[in-house]
């Protein structure tokens, strides 16, 4: 299988599930993932932002990596989060780390620097020359301050053979349709923004890396399939289905909302690491009360 159609569909970008106690609830991560698998998902993403992995020390990073490949025994594709601000921490953990049963990299790019466009460029540089896995990168300027632009993005993927896709939270259509316009033809572009996958997916996208899919992977999957095979109307009206509970989802923050769900769900418990906390009770009802809806 291709890069490519390895990673076209719906990726989860999978949680970590805590215990009261701060610990890592292994348990809770093998119904979660047992929930994804038999609900239609294409990948997953393990270690990325919504994994909380800024709290994860370097042995808990490679036991949730570890656990997460032993379990899924490659029935789907798995990416793996490298990403943060320090370019030669990075390339080390790429170099020094076991990255078998992994089939590609996602790095999100650099958070709290604020690096101009020769910066950015050159940070993937570097991690492109250290990685012989494909690399996603991704943009998420709402958290990380900086936004990579049209321009970076499709110079990058032209200069890199192993830069492979682009995942984008930025909500700017017109960089989107920039980089579907000028990218080389192989080079992917995904939504990571749950509300923006169906028009993203109608302007050439190729799918999603959701969080959402957590709690709802048959829906949100059954969604990202339509549009993709260009029944968009089927597609509105499961949106239109979903976009309460996606909102509620991301009212206080992620992955907060998605725990939330998670717990309402019977699959993980609702517990987050410092400086996260759990949303209040006032949207945690209104989710349940959303979430109860779908089950009648």
């Amino acid at each position: 299988m291709t890069i490519k159609k390895k990673l076209k569909g719906t990726g989860v970008a999978i949680v970590t599930p805590f215990r009261k106690d701060s610990s890592i609830d292994f348990l809770s991560l093998q119904k979660l993932l047992d929930h994804v698998l038999n609900n239609g998902v294409n990948y997953l993403v393990v270690l990325g932002t919504t994994g909380e992995t800024a709290t994860l020390n370097s042995n808990e990073k490679k036991a949730v990596l570890n656990f997460v490949i032993d379990t899924v025994e490659k029935k789907v594709p798995i990416v793996a989060g490298f990403g943060g601000n320090n370019t030669g921490e990075i390339v080390s953990n790429i170099k020094h780390n076991n990255l078998s049963g992994i089939d590609a990299i996602l790095s999100v790019s650099p958070y709290y620097n604020k690096p101009s466009q020769k910066g950015l460029y050159n940070h993937y540089k570097a991690i492109a020359n250290a990685s012989s896995l494909p690399i996603i990168l991704y943009n998420v300027p709402g958290r990380t301050s900086v936004n990579i632009s049209a321009e970076t993005t499709v110079q990058l993927a032209n200069d890199f053979e192993n830069i492979v896709a682009l995942k984008d939270a930025s909500g700017n259509f017109e960089q989107n349709m920039k980089i579907l316009k000028n990218k080389p033809d192989d080079f992917m572009l995904i939504s990571g923004d749950d509300l923006l996958t169906l028009p993203l997916i109608s302007m050439g996208a190729h799918g999603v890396i959701s969080v959402t899919a957590n709690a709802f992977p048959k829906e949100y999957s059954t969604l990202v399939n339509c549009a993709l095979a260009g029944k968009f109307k089927e597609a509105m009206k499961l949106q239109k289905s979903l976009l309460d509970i996606i909102l509620a989802i991301f009212e206080e923050g992620n992955p907060a909302g998605v725990k939330a769900a998670l717990r309402i769900l019977d699959i993980a418990q609702n517990y987050l690491r410092q400086p996260l906390e759990p949303i209040s009770k006032a949207s945690y009802n209104k989710l349940s009360k959303l979430i109860k809806q779908t089950q009648e």
